[in-house]
Parts: C-alpha cells; structure tokens; sequence
C-alpha cells in the first residue's frame, strides 16, 4: 500500500503535514473536509486545498519527512509547494554559520 506525506492550505491560511496510507492523499483531504473529528487541527480551518504531496514505499521514510516539515518555516513550506528547489536550498542555510538573513 502506498503511503503519503501531504500538505494542505487551511482556510485561515495555516499549513497542515499529515501522512495517509492509501490509494491516494485525496482521500485524506476529503476526510478533513468532511469534518469526522471536531478535536482535529483542520476541524475549525475548514476547507483545506491540497497544495503538495510525495509518495513513499516504506512507512518510516514518510514520518521522517513528515516530521522534518512540520519543523519548517513558513517561507521554506512555500518554495516546497511552488517547487522553487533554489530558495528551499537557501532556506536550509544554517544560520549560526552564515548569519540571520539580511532584510
């Protein structure tokens, strides 16, 4: 069975990572959608839009990356989603190295 990390818009703006095993990652953005669980972080952001998702073989692949994702930025997040490889990349900079970015 395939397994999927996802990412969704909220409609408040908020990203949510999350992980399906499954057919598809739609099937899961449905089920947020649906609303099937009042405790769940997208229950009160409704509706969510797909924005990215990856396909993995292995279930311990997909929880690394899952969870290396919900550690990132904002602005990282979204040169992910527009496959901007480059600014990811610069995003990634250790800081304590280079420096904070300059405005």
């Amino acid at each position: 069975m395939d397994v999927w990390v996802y990412m969704v818009r909220c409609a408040d703006g908020r990203f949510y990572i999350g992980s399906h095993r499954g057919h598809s990652p739609q099937t899961r953005v449905n089920e947020h959608n649906a609303g099937l669980n009042r405790k769940a972080f997208t229950y009160s952001r409704r509706p969510v839009d797909l924005v990215w998702y990856e396909r993995f073989v292995h279930i311990t692949d997909a929880i690394a990356v899952e969870r290396q994702l919900k550690g990132w930025s904002r602005a990282k997040k979204e040169a992910l989603i527009a496959g901007d490889w480059d600014q990811v990349q610069a995003l990634s900079k250790n800081y304590t190295e280079y420096g904070k970015p300059k405005d």
